[in-house]
């Protein structure tokens, strides 16, 4: 199996059976995401703990590339500091719009994120793969609502 097959295999998996895929009782946040490009639509709940992400879950419809994007950035985030939160969706968006530097990926992994790599050829799907990030960013500075246009 070819890394390329790896990843796509790890991205439908996470279409098919999304993890941390549920609304959130006692959530301190709760945004709204919307892709007009493509018709991608999600919520993310955060659940916040003296500066770390102690639960993040959502729900939604969208491409494979959406909802597997949703599904690894919630599991990711977990248990981080806000800051280190932040840093990982700069990672992670520099990562799918190819500007991240060379060799970043190895001193700083992504881990299952860098199944992500190749939506850099692919411009029209960036804004699917970032959305669920949007809402991450928006939901960590206390706004409710986020459009990728």
């Amino acid at each position: 199996m070819s890394t390329s097959d790896l990843y796509q295999a790890v991205i439908l998996d996470h279409n098919r059976s999304p993890r941390n895929f549920h609304p959130m009782e006692g959530a301190d946040r709760r945004v709204e995401g919307y892709n007009p490009l493509c018709g991608d639509r999600l919520t993310l709940w955060l659940k916040l703990d003296g500066g770390r992400v102690a639960d993040a879950s959502f729900e939604g419809q969208g491409c494979a590339v959406s909802r597997a994007a949703a599904s690894l950035m919630t599991a990711a985030v977990k248990g981080r500091t806000t800051a280190e939160a932040e840093a990982l969706a700069d990672r992670f968006t520099a990562l799918v719009t190819g500007r991240l530097p060379d060799g970043a990926a190895e001193r700083e992994p992504l881990g299952k994120l860098a199944v992500f790599e190749g939506v850099a050829k692919f411009p029209l799907r960036v804004k699917c793969a970032t959305l669920s990030w949007h809402a991450l960013r928006a939901g960590l500075r206390g706004e409710g609502v986020v459009t990728t246009d």
